[in-house]
């Protein structure tokens, strides 16, 4: 028991300490290059390597973890973490666009190997142990069975995608270079701001599972739809509210702390779930397929997020979020009720914790 929570708490803030230097590269990339002048289309493709390799990285992670291991993926991933930041830290005249792509490129692989992991390691934490072989597969998988065969981890894998499009489609580009530009912040008030967000965001979604725990019936399809539709709220609010004349800090300030919240719970419950439509031996596999429709996710809603405000606007983007959302919720409408992984007592059935490990 003791060992199993320290494993737990290492993963845990192994990666949220990862997660922080993620968004602080990213951070820096878009106001730094803001500032020589690129646009905002330009300055997202800067970005086009670290999703592209995000995406890969999850189709093969997957297959990779259940042939090694994912305690080597998860210390290849901090390894070229490693060497994306001091990439970054050479001289001003290295920091050309090419240079700055490849640097994204490792991070983005360093990312997803260390998410994948993570999150799929937990499952063995629930067991109360976390062995050097864990998600090993018995058998060595051959690269075809990375795509899933479960109709739920595809619908699931789809709605994915669109979350996280949803959120990256204003949030990645847009929100940095409206609130730098146009509420005039500079760039610590604007790092601070967002870094204050994604621990916030964290411990949301840290906490969520102890909230649904007193439910009668385990987290399923109809939860995803319920807090999904329920985030389709926010943008359309926000969207509206902008186009009323009121102050866009208030706006943009209160309508990220609620998006933060609920995304949060969207997350964590996505978590949960395709935990539950996967078997202990193939858990490998299914979450390196699930998180590859989310890297997808996040490339389409970096790319947009540059061409739509540059187009558009933030209240463009913002109305993209909510179309995207609502599209989300139509994807969850298939989504079964798992099965309980656990016996049912009086007070209902608890929800497992599998879902508290954070991501971006």
């Amino acid at each position: 028991m003791q060992a199993a929570t320290r494993h737990y708490a290492v993963i845990t803030a192994g990666y949220w300490g990862f997660t922080l230097t993620d968004g602080a590269i990213r951070m820096l990339v878009v106001l730094y290059f803001h500032q020589l002048g690129y646009s905002p289309f330009e300055v997202a493709m800067l970005f086009l390597f670290y999703e592209f390799f995000g995406v890969v990285t999850n189709l093969v992670g997957g297959w990779l973890g259940a042939r090694i291991g994912l305690n080597l993926t998860m210390h290849i991933g901090m390894a070229l973490q490693i060497v994306a930041l001091l990439m970054l830290t050479a001289p001003d005249a290295w920091l050309s666009v090419p240079w700055v792509m490849a640097a994204q490129a490792l991070s983005g692989i360093a990312k997803d190997l260390n998410k994948m992991s993570a999150k799929a390691s937990v499952k063995a934490i629930t067991a109360w142990l976390l062995p050097a072989g864990v998600g090993r597969m018995r058998s060595k998988p051959r690269f075809t069975q990375v795509f899933s065969r479960v109709a739920a981890v595809n619908w699931l894998s789809a709605a994915r995608f669109l979350l996280f499009g949803a959120r990256d489609v204003w949030f990645v580009v847009a929100l940095p270079v409206f609130l730098y530009d146009r509420l005039g912040w500079d760039f610590w008030q604007v790092g601070s701001f967002l870094a204050l967000w994604v621990i916030g965001y964290g411990l949301v979604q840290a906490t969520t599972p102890g909230l649904l725990r007193g439910r009668r019936r385990l987290p399923g399809g109809r939860t995803a739809l319920y807090w999904v539709a329920t985030l389709a709220l926010v943008p359309t609010g926000m969207a509206l509210a902008l186009d009323q004349g009121l102050p866009p800090h208030v706006v943009l300030i209160g309508g990220l702390t609620l998006f933060g919240l609920v995304f949060a719970v969207n997350s964590a419950v996505h978590s949960y779930l395709i935990l539950a439509y996967s078997e202990q031996d193939d858990v490998a596999l299914r979450v390196g397929f699930y998180y590859m429709a989310n890297a997808g996710g996040r490339l389409a809603g970096t790319v947009l997020s540059g061409l739509i405000y540059q187009q558009q606007g933030i209240e463009g983007c913002l109305w993209w979020s909510a179309g995207m959302l609502a599209g989300a919720a139509l994807l969850s409408l298939p989504l079964p009720q798992p099965a309980s992984p656990t016996p049912r007592h009086p007070a209902g059935a608890p929800m497992s914790d599998n879902s508290q490990i954070t991501e971006r």
